[in-house]
């Protein structure tokens, strides 16, 4: 660990010393004390704490009766999952709004150590309540039984407050936190691709369309209806009065007159020939989208052309790429798939590294050693939570940490995974999904590969080249590309990549075999025109990853606000 991540890490554990006695670390920007910083201890010692005064805030998960009508309230700040008990003696405070979940205080209190057989290792007398934010129990939606990931998912701007929630919220975190750390001490630069494109990457066609013409539409037919436009005699009217303008020029002219008498007449036709151009351009104007030629006319568009919400950085990224030779983007990628499986979303988030002078071996390297990393720092940094993952949802998360994090990943070319999966059928295995050679490989047999055969992580290469991309290296076989995908247990595919074509005769003919309009793709080209190099790179689904980690059967459940079809609420 580097030497500024321990000091980091020590201060938010709270494990520094003034004056050999332990001290809290408090909140930067604020006036309370994180309760990680209280209740996890590096070395499971809490004596020393007893007796400090602290200000805490959280919200209340459970509350129940003690002695003489006071409190006991377990609070959550959302820094860690564990509780701090507080104690609130009856004169503290209208104990009655105290006793229900969800409600959030401040409190200042002294710490001290409950009796060696009660569960808690440190506790929260309260001197003073700083601080109450009610709830109407009739109202609040999650009580503090257990409710299924399901239901939750109506209510996500509360949905932070479950346990599981919190939990993935925190995972991402140091999953991102993780992926910044590896490739910026590798050598990447982080870029931030754009969100709207003209181009389609994958060339599927699922894409959000970019378009101000409906609304711009809506505008037109409000505004037409309040000023209706005009009429053919008033633009005949106009065409009237500017021929007599015309004339009234040409007879000064020929006249000699003067250059003022001139000049006034020249103004008043150019005004006149303004207000007839107004008026022809507005009694044009129709309701709706315009159209030209039987066709939508995205000319009147924002952009001018049609324009998508993106499905990846990549091609964009590859420019940095072949000029600065590494570069990585995470960011938003956008889908228009109507999926409603467990594995689908239409906004998900993809880190997408590229490389100069990498070939497809290369590629491999660094998506192993990425997901390595994400595991052994997941393991190091996030034990309490991925400890309540294997309780809660799946036992075996944290083996398949460990088991990611130190072993060699297979790699077999797509032939021989197909060879696996047909010899696996002739011995009694039974897909739903077909085997042959040219199929896309489907969720079970990936699963199948990385959970039944070799049991490990799975490294397939060299594809179709029909089933996948366009920028992907044609082989010499001239009938797969250098592609590949990272299979793992629980998910399947987790990364996929490829050298990228980097001839540019090549990838010309693949843009006009996959009948693409090639000049939308002219300046990717040029990448290929000007100093052309071979590169690789991949994307990797933050969210797949998320599921893999924690175990959660659904992909909704892994990112914080779920968007799919007929839900962006």
């Amino acid at each position: 660990m580097a030497n500024g991540d321990s000091k980091l890490l020590g201060a938010q554990l709270g494990d520094l010393t003034l004056n050999g006695t332990a001290s809290i670390a408090k909140a930067e920007f604020s006036d309370i004390i994180p309760i990680r910083s209280i209740i996890v201890r590096p070395d499971d010692d809490w004596s020393a704490l007893a007796g400090q005064r602290v200000r805490v805030g959280g919200w209340v998960k459970t509350a129940r009766k003690g002695s003489k009508g006071s409190r006991f309230l377990q609070l959550n700040d959302g820094s860690c999952l564990g509780n701090l008990q507080v104690f609130v003696e009856a004169d503290k405070v209208d104990l009655g709004q105290l006793a229900r979940t969800g409600i959030c205080v401040v409190a200042d209190g002294v710490l001290k150590l409950p009796p060696e057989d009660k569960e808690q290792k440190v506790e929260l007398n309260v001197e003073k309540m700083v601080h109450v934010g009610p709830v109407d129990p009739a109202d609040y939606p999650l009580p503090k039984t257990s409710l299924p990931l399901e239901f939750v998912r109506n209510f996500v701007h509360l949905r932070p407050r479950t346990c599981t929630i919190s939990a993935v919220i925190r995972i991402r975190s140091a999953l991102a936190h993780a992926t910044h750390i590896f490739f910026l001490e590798r050598g990447f630069l982080n870029v931030q691709t754009p969100i709207m494109n003209c181009s389609d990457c994958e060339g599927a066609g699922e894409m959000f369309q970019v378009t101000t013409l409906f609304s711009e539409g809506e505008k037109l037919e409000k505004d037409l209806l309040k000023n209706p436009p005009p009429s053919e005699a008033d633009v005949e009217a106009a065409k009237v009065i500017v021929k007599e303008k015309g004339d009234v020029v040409t007879l000064l002219k020929s006249s000699k007159a003067s250059k003022m008498d001139i000049g006034d007449a020249v103004a008043e036709l150019k005004r006149a020939k303004e207000n007839l151009w107004k008026l022809e351009e507005r009694s044009k104007l129709q309701p709706g989208i315009p159209h030209k030629e039987g066709k939508i006319d995205y000319t009147r568009d924002f952009f001018g052309r049609p324009t998508f919400l993106t499905v990846s950085g990549q091609l964009q990224l590859e420019a940095y790429a072949c000029s600065l030779s590494k570069a990585y983007s995470f960011g938003p990628t956008f889908r228009a798939e109507k999926s409603h499986t467990t594995r689908h979303l239409a906004e998900f988030w993809m880190v997408e590294p590229e490389m100069a002078f990498a070939e497809l071996e290369d590629d491999m390297n660094c998506a192993e050693a990425y997901v390595k990393f994400m595991c052994e720092w997941l393991l190091e940094k996030c034990h309490e939570d991925m400890e309540f993952f294997a309780e809660s949802y799946d036992k075996s998360c944290i083996d398949r940490l460990r088991m990611v994090a130190s072993t060699p990943f297979e790699r077999i070319t797509y032939t021989e995974a197909v060879d696996l999966l047909i010899e696996a059928v002739k011995n009694g295995k039974e897909f739903e999904n077909h085997v042959e050679w040219g199929i896309d490989l489907s969720s079970e047999h990936e699963r199948y590969l990385t959970e039944v055969k070799f049991q490990k992580p799975v490294i397939v290469y060299n594809y179709p080249k029909d089933i996948k991309a366009f920028y992907m290296r044609l082989n010499d076989d001239s009938e797969t590309v250098a592609a590949m995908d990272v299979l793992v247990p629980k998910v399947g595919e987790l990364i996929g990549g490829s050298q990228r074509e980097e001839r540019f005769d090549v990838l010309q003919n693949r843009i006009l075999e996959r009948g693409l309009p090639v000049e939308l793709y002219q300046w990717y080209l040029d990448l290929r025109r000007f100093g052309t190099v071979k590169h690789s790179g991949f994307g990797l689904g933050f969210e797949r990853m998320v599921m893999f980690a924690t175990g959660l059967d659904n992909i909704k459940d892994c990112i914080p606000n779920p968007r799919t079809e007929g839900r962006a609420d």
